[in-house]
């Protein structure tokens, strides 16, 4: 004999089920929001990345001209 009827059982079962899905979205929201910091971070190394490769070539290209 099960613990609770199953008619009784009904509303636990879906209860089980909404914190399972509040789990997901709050492990999903919290990953979304941490993606979206590493991609900000990301574009903004790769933008330092570039500014810096720029002023290394012009830095290259005036040592050029001097010596011209």
């Amino acid at each position: 004999m099960p613990a609770l009827p199953l008619d009784d059982a009904g509303p636990y079962v879906a209860g089980a089920y909404l914190v399972f899905v509040a789990l997901i979205l709050i492990y999903v929201t919290i990953m979304a929001t941490k993606l979206s910091r590493i991609e900000r971070e990301l574009v903004e190394l790769s933008e330092l990345v570039e500014r810096r490769s720029a002023r290394e070539a012009e830095e290259e290209d005036a040592r050029e001209a001097v010596h011209r």
